[in-house]
């Protein structure tokens, strides 16, 4: 069974009096431990793409499975327990509350589970660990890096252990030593067996992927596996 599989999924905007389709009849399955870029330039529909799968927005028509469970027809509470507990997410501005240490950031999606703050404490740590940012548990955001934060940015989606974590323009905000600090994490988080789909408009940073899916008007047009992925295996 796929991890992901989507069914002519559609997405419509209503832009004054005209219609806009921002998804037109999307069909596409990712499998458990994939390593996929969506790729587009801007207006293709890959950040409605993001949208969709992370469970932010709901398709106007088809069909989502999410590790077997239909989601475009959940309401928004089954939707945010959805997203606590199957998606991980990775932005380009980090997303990181200011005022909390990196540790606090880490434990933060933890609260609504019920765990024990003994317990989220320890699962945090174990993430900036898995990071490389075990002696920066105390810092504050604006005392980091824009590479450390995205680091704790990765913990803080790590921690949950999500089905998928979905990277939105990962690099975008990092300098080019830094962004290949940030694949090579990813590249060592997909061996571990982690499902990572990764939303960028980079060619670079798509062939970095093992699977690379090209969007354009709203449709999938090529649908290939990355240069990357035939030197690995």
């Amino acid at each position: 069974m796929a991890l992901i599989e989507l069914n002519g999924i559609t997405k419509y905007y209503a832009m004054g009096n005209q219609t806009v389709k921002a998804l037109d009849g999307i069909d596409i399955e990712v499998s458990k431990n994939d390593y996929l870029a969506f790729i587009g330039s801007s207006g293709s529909g890959k950040s409605t793409m993001l949208n969709i799968l992370g469970c932010l927005d709901k398709p106007s028509d088809g069909q989502y499975h999410l590790n077997g469970k239909n989601v475009e027809n959940l309401d928004p509470n089954e939707l945010s327990e959805i997203r606590n507990l199957e998606i991980g997410f990775i932005f380009q501005s980090f997303n990181l509350l200011p005022r909390a240490t990196a540790l606090g950031n880490v434990m933060q999606p933890l609260v609504y589970r019920g765990i024990s703050h003994r317990r989220r404490k320890e699962m945090a740590m174990e993430a900036l660990e898995r990071v490389g940012l075990a002696d920066r548990t105390d810092h504050l955001p604006n005392q980091l890096s824009g590479g450390q934060r995205q680091r704790v940015a990765i913990a803080r989606a790590l921690v949950t252990h999500p089905s998928i974590l979905l990277a939105d323009e990962p690099t975008g905000n990092l300098d080019s030593q830094t962004t290949v600090e940030i694949m090579q994490l990813f590249d060592e988080l997909h061996a571990e067996g982690h499902t990572l789909i990764v939303v960028t408009h980079e060619d670079e940073i798509a062939q970095h992927c093992h699977r690379v899916v090209e969007m354009k008007d709203g449709k999938i047009f090529n649908d290939s596996t990355s240069k990357s992925a035939a030197v690995t295996s």
